[in-house]
């Protein structure tokens, strides 16, 4: 249920938005969709219900743009992974291993899980997480969790460490970031969170892209 809604108009241009994650989306050439109509060479007016948190590092931006790609049959996974890493795998879809710069798609077999995603009343900057990455020389030091972006991402935005407490303490199960944040997900159901954490988008979801 978790999915942003595209509307293609061909007769027209531009990108416009709407929906609960609407803020802080602009339609300047940097929108991966505007980058997505250039890269497969088509004009066309998008107009997108914004579902997904912008900033949670759910990929939001990227399957925008994938589905314009899709929609304009472009397949050029190479080209695609350079208007953002998470575009190809968009693409594609279902559950796979991502490796090279994202254009390497290789399929695993599906599995249905249940996971609670739970996103803070912030995002956090993809570019920042990543300069920060740079900083710490995060490739060498790898973190000891399972998403080593989490270091730096807290560094960019040092409440996501509260919220990891927060959300650690009411579930009683060490929380996972989703991409660069801010995101945090857990495996299961917990249909009270929304009571706990009130301040919080809580979205339970089947996901079958965990490995």
């Amino acid at each position: 249920d978790l999915h942003d809604v595209l509307s293609i108009d061909t007769s027209s241009t531009g990108i416009t938005l709407d929906g609960p994650f609407a803020n802080g989306i602009t339609d300047s050439e940097d929108n991966l969709i505007a980058k997505a109509l250039r890269l497969c060479g088509v004009n066309a007016a998008v107009h997108v219900t914004k579902n997904i948190p912008s900033g949670g590092g759910l990929g939001g931006g990227s399957a925008d743009a994938a589905a314009i790609l899709r929609w304009a049959e472009f397949d050029d996974l190479v080209a695609a992974s350079r208007i953002g890493a998470d575009v190809p795998f968009c693409m594609i879809g279902g559950r796979a291993r991502v490796s090279g710069i994202g254009e390497i798609i290789s399929p695993l077999v599906h599995r249905d899980e249940n996971v609670t995603l739970i996103t803070p009343p912030f995002g956090v900057s993809t570019p920042a997480v990543y300069r920060a990455w740079d900083d710490l020389d995060a490739p060498r030091q790898r973190g000891s969790g399972p998403n080593d972006l989490e270091t730096p991402a807290i560094v960019v935005e040092p409440r996501l460490a509260e919220w990891r407490e927060r959300i650690g303490n009411a579930t009683g199960v060490t929380p996972i970031l989703a991409g660069s944040g801010a995101t945090w997900w857990v495996r299961g159901h917990f249909p009270d969170l929304h009571e706990k954490l009130p301040e919080a988008t809580v979205v339970l979801a089947k996901t079958i892209a965990t490995l």
